[in-house]
């Protein structure tokens, strides 16, 4: 199903909310009838809080002390790109949103906005956010910012999305980096250390992603999204899932071995990926029924908690070694 809008015959200014299926989303959209909320649901507000921690974790990690107002406005530059990031997906994707349940109440499918006004929505943030980011920082994080919209929204979102089972895999590149584009904002450069949190991040994603993938198998194939577990099947996500975790456990020292966190981080590094393995073999291990399920559920929500740890453990350490009390000693 694919959600369009066209004008309505002998009335060129009207505009129509128009389903090409009979599913009952056929809404007549003379005027927007989005609420502020809408708006701010185009943001993702979730994933946006994940790209603001990461990315200030990026720019805490930066040797260089920034100016508090410039960091708090590269942050929010960074932000407002990955909720313009946010609403270009849900414009593209309405059509498959409008099928998985967890998605169907989405502003656009739900017929509370016009897929033209999150395409302008999306467009003018991302613009802004770009521009902004090179103003208040400086022009190559600004760069990396445009790159990673542009990623996200032309390569995953418009083609790879609903081209290969390994879209998440690439894909994850854009929600790897907005680190690096913090540790750009204060440095003005790229440095291992921001290279090891982007591939953290990016070596987290398909394990975190496929664990969901799994549960919501059956909507992936209603959208005729090609995920994985829908093309290779549960078995083979599920190994991919070790494996990838078996991968992650070590990686999460990069940032001990690379000089820019301490040995309790590493400590407390390899204890997460432990855990993680742990929930990956449960759900390698359970294969059917009803705890199957949970077993992936499971791992999903452990997942998250991993980055935000990791990243915190980071963030912490910098913040203690910046802190005023500190330089007294």
């Amino acid at each position: 199903m694919r959600l369009k809008l066209t004008a309505s015959k002998g009335m060129s200014d009207q505009m129509r909310f128009v389903s090409e299926s009979d599913s009952g989303l056929t809404e007549s959209l003379p005027l927007s009838i989005a609420r502020p909320f809408d708006y701010v649901a185009l943001l993702k507000p979730r994933v946006m809080s994940l790209v603001i921690f990461t990315a200030f974790t990026g720019v805490l990690v930066a040797p260089l002390h920034v100016n508090p107002v410039i960091a708090f406005g590269s942050l929010l530059a960074i932000a407002a790109g990955a909720g313009a990031s946010g609403a270009l997906n849900m414009w593209y994707d309405a059509d498959i949103d409008a099928l998985m349940r967890r998605t169907q109440n989405r502003p656009i499918p739900a017929g509370r906005m016009r897929k033209g006004d999150a395409r302008d929505f999306g467009l003018v943030l991302a613009v802004l956010s770009v521009v902004a980011l090179g103003i208040v920082a400086n022009w190559l994080a600004a760069a990396l910012l445009c790159f990673t919209i542009f990623f996200y929204v032309a390569v995953y979102t418009m083609w790879l999305k609903r081209l290969t089972p390994q879209n998440i895999v690439i894909g994850g590149a854009a929600g790897a980096l907005p680190p690096v584009v913090g540790y750009a904002a204060v440095t003005g450069e790229i440095s291992l250390a921001s290279i090891a949190l982007f591939t953290i991040i990016f070596v987290w994603t398909p394990p975190h992603f496929w664990a969901l993938a799994l549960v919501k198998a059956e909507e992936y194939r209603r959208a005729g999204v090609p995920m994985l577990p829908n093309v290779k099947g549960a078995d083979r996500t599920r190994r991919d899932i070790f494996l990838y975790s078996l991968l992650l456990a070590p990686l999460g020292l990069a940032p001990w071995l690379v000089g820019f966190a301490s040995l309790a981080y590493g400590i407390f590094a390899l204890t997460l990926g432990a855990l993680m393995l742990l929930f990956s073999s449960r759900v390698y291990y359970n294969r059917e029924g009803p705890k199957a399920d949970r077993c992936a559920n499971q791992l999903f929500g452990f997942s998250i908690l991993y980055l935000f740890l990791l990243f915190a453990e980071i963030a912490v350490e910098r913040l203690l070694a910046i802190s005023p009390l500190n330089m007294l000693w």
